[in-house]
């Protein structure tokens, strides 16, 4: 099972200092995503290929046609926040408002309810477990955020799933679909999206992927634009992650489409057998 997703956003929705995820600071930069989003459109429709894409709900304020043409072609549609802020750094009251207009946005744009999240950063942790009873107040389904393993922003190795399971919160139950893993020297390798993908050769990516059982892989409109802006203030590490590969990603990207075949969160939903799955109880 290959899952296809993408997480909609700018190509500066990467930072996360303090006091720069707001629109305010936004409307200053640069946009990038019409093009990469035509990238995407192409290299989907040429391969027949499905995906979920989880959008901002600023991308939808700002851009309204790109959520209409997703949803135009047929595309499942989820959240990814409102203003990619870190759940992290956000209070119980300040997630809710924020997993509220971010929902709301996209529904009022397609007319379509929105049951899937992905949070930004996989920012889902020990710290917010709390994060799962708010989906469930929004209807939210279908959870996307766990990353099971160490991260800049988030992680959540203490979650020890890379398969589909139920994730149990005090009286609250939702479906999760976790970013998958590798294991290697006793090392979990992330490596199906994002600067992860970028990283390694394309041989070893489909030596993984072939291996796997289940993948769910994740991209971002910047991950196939080398000729973005650089953002300054990145950490060294930030700004290897951030960057490294771009020339090359487009290709691996068409390569990866080409011998695999993947579904959206919707079909997987559809075809996993949710009566065998673990059930994680995260109290």
């Amino acid at each position: 099972m290959n899952i296809l997703t993408f997480d909609i956003e700018e190509w500066f929705h990467i930072k996360f200092d303090d006091g720069f995820n707001n629109e305010h600071v936004f409307e200053s930069m640069p946009s990038r995503i019409h093009q990469n989003m035509e990238f995407i459109f192409e290299a989907l429709d040429s391969t027949n290929q499905k995906a979920t894409f989880f959008c901002l709900g600023w991308v939808g304020r700002k851009y309204p046609e790109i959520i209409k043409k997703i949803n135009d072609y047929g595309y499942q549609i989820g959240s990814h926040s409102d203003i990619h802020e870190l759940a992290t750094k956000q209070s119980i009251d300040v997630f809710r408002k924020d997993v509220e207009r971010s929902t709301k946005t996209l529904e009022d744009i397609t007319g379509k309810p929105v049951t899937t999240y992905r949070s930004p950063a996989f920012s889902f942790t020990e710290s917010n477990k709390w994060v799962f009873e708010i989906l469930k107040e929004f209807n939210i389904e279908i959870d996307c955020s766990i990353f099971p393993a160490s991260r800049d922003f988030g992680g959540f190795s203490e979650c020890n799933i890379h398969e589909p399971a139920f994730l149990k919160y005090n009286n609250t139950v939702i479906k999760e679909l976790p970013l998958n893993y590798a294991s290697l020297l006793n090392k979990r390798i992330i490596y199906s999206g994002g600067g992860y993908f970028r990283f390694y050769p394309y041989w070893f990516l489909e030596k993984l992927y072939r291996q796997s059982n289940y993948s769910i892989s994740y991209f971002h409109p910047r991950d196939f634009d080398p000729q973005q802006p650089k953002l300054t203030g990145l950490s060294k590490i930030r700004n290897f992650k951030g960057y490294y590969g771009l020339k090359n990603s487009k290709s691996k990207f068409n390569k990866l489409l080409q011998d695999f075949r993947f579904i959206d969160v919707e079909e997987a939903n559809s075809i996993i057998n949710w009566q065998n799955v673990p059930i994680i109880e995260l109290n």
